[in-house]
């Protein structure tokens, strides 16, 4: 799906009402598809949430890690209609896939990169629209041969092919727009977007798959299930992922590079590592970020390329200790 839609740009602030119904092509996103007779045995072995329990019409957060707990691919998994799909940003899915091929010839699995593209659905009038296009029910839906995935309430996000990819690109009634709203939504809902600069940094619980229950602490062993296991049991997690939130004086562009400092008496100090930003048209800027879990609420941030800027902590809007 080489084409692209002619996007139309929605200026917002964090108070506008958004369209019902509003679609974006995200290019940045891809997903790796596993076949095969032992797909989920194999998968089974080797990611940190349970395999074996999914369901049909489910789909849940994952981490696939190196032996030392360091995480690889931070995905959303989901069946499809021969397999899996492990849904995680495009920059990641090289790396991940050789990862995640080292022992695969020992077993009947097949592992490629999808060449389906990702869309997301997004707004109040989302739910209505995948009604009609995939006339089932659950929070994973086929048909003929497209997937779609429940992120929330108001976002799905579609593994497309055949038909619907026909009528996506010709619909020329359907409201595009850049994929940086998406983005938007995912860092304000607390998901983690594991780029492949971050590959191999952190451990699953430093990206909050605990709380969204992309660990299963009673499944079998899996790569890397010791440092996860004591993270959990001995409490020697010491990041998480938060947001910074705070008014910038100037506009950011994309060749930005976006540094995130904390203030520490008198003196800043790099605060973590920045996973994704987003910035208001009225200049309010926010980035999901890991960090020490450790701060105080009342912690001040600045962006190191603006000096005068001062960002706030703002929790996860869910609770970090869940299972």
């Amino acid at each position: 799906m080489d084409w692209q839609p002619n996007t139309q740009a929605i200026e917002i602030t964090p108070t506008t009402e958004l369209p019902d119904l509003l679609f974006s092509k995200l290019n940045h996103w891809g997903a790796l598809e596993m076949t095969g007779d032992d797909r989920k045995s194999y998968l089974q072995g080797q990611v940190t949430c349970d395999v074996v329990s999914l369901e049909q019409n489910q789909s849940t957060f994952g981490a696939h890690c190196d032996a030392k707990g360091k995480v690889w691919s931070a995905f959303r998994l989901c069946h499809i209609e021969n397999g899996y799909a492990m849904i995680q940003p495009q920059s990641a899915l090289e790396k991940e896939l050789t990862e995640l091929k080292k022992y695969a010839v020992f077993s009947k699995v097949e592992l490629i990169i999808s060449t389906k593209p990702l869309i997301g659905v997004m707004g109040t009038g989302a739910q209505q629209w995948i009604d009609q296009q995939f006339p089932t029910s659950g929070a994973v839906r086929q048909n003929k041969g497209s997937t779609a995935i429940q992120i929330n309430d108001e976002r799905w996000m579609l593994l497309v092919d055949g038909d619907l990819q026909s009528s996506l690109s010709s619909g020329s009634e359907l409201l595009w727009v850049e994929e940086s709203l998406w983005t938007k939504f995912d860092i304000e809902q607390g998901l983690p977007i594991l780029e492949a600069e971050q590959q191999n940094q952190h451990i699953p619980q430093a990206l909050n798959l605990q709380a969204l229950d992309g660990i299963s602490f009673n499944k079998g062993c899996y790569t890397g299930q010791e440092t996860v296991a004591r993270a959990k049991y001995r409490g020697i997690n010491k990041r998480m992922l938060a947001n910074v939130r705070g008014l910038l004086n100037s506009p950011l562009s994309d060749d930005d590079i976006i540094d995130i400092e904390r203030s520490v008496g008198e003196n800043w100090r790099k605060a973590g590592e920045v996973l994704a930003h987003y910035q208001y048209s009225n200049g309010e800027f926010v980035a999901a970020m890991v960090i020490a879990n450790n701060l105080d609420e009342d912690s001040q941030f600045r962006l190191a390329s603006q000096p005068d800027s001062r960002l706030s902590l703002e929790l996860p809007p869910y609770p970090l200790d869940q299972e």
